[in-house]
């Protein structure tokens, strides 16, 4: 699905000095490489806009961003927050952590992105904040979900574990990038990620330099200054070594995330004819990164996309199905009520979508071998039904 050893290669010196240099340091928690790869992604994300600072909290992984962001703003037991049901299971769990509870709502069928009319229908007297989370590569209807939180006043944060550097722009002018217009946007740096590192990494972004500044504390055991602790926090910090990897990455991460859309316009003219797919919606409003390339099966006599990753498993090809179960139907998650068919574009998308594999060292000659597999898988199950 990713092909991590042939990036690695492509850049094995420029890491191997990074590495080095963390090494002869003798400073492995904090320090310099942590301090300008914030500043440097920071810079990424703003695009030199010298008038609205930005600020990037870097932590542990993608899921301590998010607990971390939301400890910041207070949501804690008595609250709701409102997310997608068809996510990642983190964007969901930080919520049930904190004694919060988590109100799923369904997704759009095209984009996978959260339905900002049911967000709005699910607000209520105790929503605390709305997290949308930025599916597969590409941004949700952030002009709406504004909208909405503003006249609401509800926090909207951000999670863009899928889709860094992805930019929206609407017709009524709303632009920037995936992460930067709610209050804080978050993101993970798992090695599958358009920037990944070599371990667990992640980050929050903020305009605020108060809230950075809770933010930082909190992810330090609610401490600046050793031994002061002004709040509870957790311990939840990124690495000098995978800072200085990340470094490394991010100066490649415009050219790793051509190379994506690269392959993803290939899949597209390989299966613009097939009848039996739909290719990936691209939202005129907003870029596509391609964490995934996922695709929809629509054949009618192909029953589930299980039985067609089954078979192009026995064919050696691998492929993803994200998510087989949406949040709802998780056992864990039932205690909050929710049933089958309370959300029927996300349970129908979890039996359609299957995610070919995606990543920067693709070539023409694997995707048509994997295409041509892909049509023969569907072909054969077909036949049997």
């Amino acid at each position: 699905m990713v092909d991590l050893k042939g990036l690695t290669a492509r850049i094995r010196p420029e890491l191997d000095e990074a590495i080095s240099r963390v090494v002869d340091s003798g400073i492995f928690i904090g320090g310099e490489e942590v301090y300008e790869f914030s500043n440097e992604l920071a810079d990424e994300l703003n695009d030199g806009n010298l008038d609205d600072e930005m600020f990037v909290v870097p932590c542990a992984n993608g899921t301590d961003a998010l607990q971390i962001a939301l400890m910041a703003l207070g949501v804690g037991a008595g609250d709701e927050v409102i997310t997608p049901t068809f996510t990642f299971i983190s964007t969901v769990e930080v919520i049930a952590l904190l004694g919060a509870k988590p109100v799923l709502v369904d997704v759009n069928p095209d984009t996978f992105n959260i339905d900002c009319a049911a967000v709005e229908a699910a607000i209520t007297d105790l929503t605390k904040a709305i997290i949308p989370v930025h599916l597969f590569g590409q941004c949700a209807d952030m002009g709406r979900l504004i909208e909405i939180s503003d006249k609401h006043n509800i926090h909207l944060v951000e999670d863009t574990a899928q889709s860094l550097m992805s930019i929206y722009c609407d017709e009524n002018g709303v632009s920037g990038k995936a992460g930067t217009f709610g209050v804080c946007g978050t993101t993970s740096f798992f090695p599958s990620k358009n920037l990944g590192c070599m371990g667990d990494g992640g980050a929050i972004f903020t305009r605020s330099g108060d809230l950075a500044k809770l933010l930082r504390s909190i992810a330090t055991h609610g401490s600046l200054n050793k031994y002061s602790h002004e709040e509870i926090g957790v311990n939840s910090r990124l690495d000098a070594m995978q800072a200085a990897i990340l470094r490394v990455k991010l100066k490649q991460l415009k050219q790793y995330n051509r190379a994506r859309l690269e392959a993803a316009n290939r899949y597209d003219e390989l299966l613009k004819d097939v009848e039996w797919v739909d290719i990936p919606f691209r939202d005129p409003r907003s870029s596509h990164v391609f964490n995934q390339y996922t695709i929809k099966l629509n054949s009618k006599s192909c029953s589930t996309n299980n039985e067609i990753q089954k078979l192009l498993k026995a064919d050696g090809i691998p492929t993803g199905i994200y998510y087989p179960t949406p949040i709802h139907l998780q056992p864990a998650y039932i205690c909050y009520g929710y049933a089958k068919g309370d959300f029927p574009v996300s349970e129908k998308l979890s039996q359609m979508v299957l995610s070919l594999p995606m990543h920067t060292e693709l070539c023409e000659e694997q995707q048509e071998h994997i295409i041509k597999r892909l049509i023969a898988a569907i072909e054969k199950c077909n036949q049997w039904t």
